[in-house]
């Protein structure tokens, strides 16, 4: 029988996984599968918080 060896990484624990504020409720938001490619993008953790977001001129 193989001994079993602790695997880093997510394996079901969130905490390994990065997180940020949401920039609208500033509610903490972990990672997902889905935003790999573009973690650095995101900004809201919603549909909704994106909707009210402000609007504001770029400079």
């Amino acid at each position: 029988m193989k001994p079993k060896t602790r695997v880093k990484g997510h394996r079901g624990n969130k905490s390994y996984l990065p997180s940020k504020p949401c920039a609208v409720c500033a509610q903490p938001m972990s990672w997902r599968r889905s935003w790999a490619r573009n973690w650095d993008e995101v900004k809201y953790c919603s549909e909704a918080c994106r909707r009210r977001r402000s609007v504001q001129p770029d400079p």
